[in-house]
């Protein structure tokens, strides 16, 4: 490299740095002292009085032992205060501040220093102005970054040298050293306050992470305990059902074919409820709820979840299985939210489902209304012809079912009807309905599924 780029190169790094000087220490970018948690306001309150203690300190050794008028002994003095109740908000103006006033003051008080050999003074740093510019640099170190506290620790070495080391005076007590020595233990107990504030921050921040990570894998075993449990016991127990269906009209000489009919609507329905088990199964051991399950039946590996289109399935496989159920869709039927279309599909499901086991006998009637706002969904049933076989269970069908609608900011509705049927009726927003639209709650004609006592879903 030549002579000549290497003294570019040179004013290139220092045109860097004292740009960088720039820009960490010319700013009056706001960063308040944050109040203590059990001590509230009690530091502020320390700082002020503080404050007014070097303001009335500085003002007396200015008039006393400087000889100084009372205006320029109060402006200096009060400059110096302020600077210490500044720092609690802005700490970098605060430095500027503290630090132009004790040079303003020293420049003032070093001709008085040469003329007036009997004046006796601490120079170029007063007593008051020492403390002022300790506690402005501790609450600089306190909330700024290292790099920007050494750069004011440096510059306030700086200053000092210049006035006492290369100006200089007459007849005066010198406090350059001590006020660097000073200044370079307070920054120094600043930074390493703000790191230990910082890693005691961050060890906190660590701690939550931790918490929530053993949480989230607590929830994830607790959910693959379930999908074990479920495909233990009631996948086998459904593949064991197809099997047997299957396998039931060879067993027997020519089978009617009623009976071939029905085997085959159980084993249908048998294979479909094992083709739901493993979606469930998937989200269950998915890490994120709201991943698509994997469906082993279907030609990808994220099978969609059911909507209003195979709503005809639906009700074919429940005529399968011996109840008369008729359907009817009102309005122009159009694409709904995923939520929407699922949950109308579940409550059709279950509903219908619910009469099956509870109203032997009985008709079933499914209509699907398409409104201006969302969906209403009906379903009901006449009233059975015979008593219904015990059905042990919980009973969470009902629950379910209007959960799904609460979840979407609709309502569900399930109650005996005056003739001995039964009605479950929803309605689902695919929006915020609009005001006054209460009439939608009406009950809807007898439709219907069974008591609530009895659902065992």
């Amino acid at each position: 490299m030549t002579e000549t780029g290497s003294r570019r190169a040179y004013a290139d790094r220092v045109l860097l740095g004292l740009r960088i000087l720039r820009d960490d220490l010319c700013t009056v970018r706001a960063d308040p002292l944050p109040a203590f948690v059990w001590l509230r306001w009690l530091p502020h309150g320390v700082v002020c009085l503080a404050a007014l203690g070097i303001t009335l300190g500085d003002v007396a050794q200015l008039r006393n032992n400087g000889h100084l008028g009372f205006g320029w002994a109060f402006l200096i003095a009060l400059a110096k205060g302020g600077a210490v109740v500044l720092a609690l908000w802005r700490p970098i103006p605060a430095w500027w501040l503290s630090t132009g006033a004790s040079l303003v003051g020293a420049v003032v008080l070093h001709g008085l220093l040469s003329r007036d050999p009997d004046v006796e003074f601490t120079w170029p740093w007063t007593s008051a102005g020492i403390i002022a510019q300790l506690l402005v640099l501790l609450l600089l170190a306190l909330r700024v970054r290292t790099r920007m506290s050494l750069e004011a620790l440096v510059l306030t070495a700086l200053v000092t040298y210049v006035l006492e080391g290369l100006w200089g005076g007459a007849h005066y007590q010198p406090t350059g050293i001590l006020t660097i020595a000073l200044s370079t233990v307070v920054v120094m107990l600043g930074i390493a306050l703000r790191g230990r504030r910082e890693a005691r921050a961050e060890l906190g921040h660590q701690a939550t992470l931790t918490a929530e990570e053993r949480a989230r894998r607590t929830l994830l075993e607790e959910r693959s305990r379930i999908a074990r449990e479920l495909h233990d016991v009631v996948a086998h127990h459904m593949s064991v059902i197809s099997i047997q269906a299957q396998v039931a009209p060879h067993l027997v000489e020519n089978p009617p074919d009623e009976l071939r009919e029905n085997l085959d609507g159980i084993r249908h329905n048998a294979l479909e409820a094992l083709t739901e088990l493993r979606r469930v199964l998937g989200v269950l051991r998915s890490e994120s709820p709201d991943e698509d399950a994997p469906d082993d039946a279907g030609p990808g590996p994220h099978s969609p979840q059911p909507t209003l289109d195979r709503l005809d399935t639906l009700v074919e496989n429940t005529r399968a299985a011996g109840l008369t159920v008729t359907s009817r869709i009102v309005g122009e039927r159009r694409p709904l939210p995923p939520g929407v279309e699922l949950s109308a599909y579940r409550i059709v499901q279950e509903a219908l489902s619910n009469v099956l086991r509870h109203a032997p006998g009985a008709t079933a009637r499914v209509e699907i209304e398409y409104m201006s706002y969302g969906l209403l969904v009906g379903v009901g049933n006449t009233r059975p012809t015979r008593p219904a076989p015990a059905s042990p269970g919980a009973g969470h069908g009902l629950l379910g079912m209007r959960e799904r609608a609460a979840m979407l900011g609709g309502a569900l509705t399930a109650e005996r009807r005056p003739d001995g049927g039964y009605q479950v009726f929803a309605r689902l927003p695919a929006t915020t309905p609009a005001e006054g639209m209460a009439h939608l709650y009406a009950p809807a004609p007898a439709t219907d599924a069974p008591d609530p006592k009895d659902d065992p879903v």
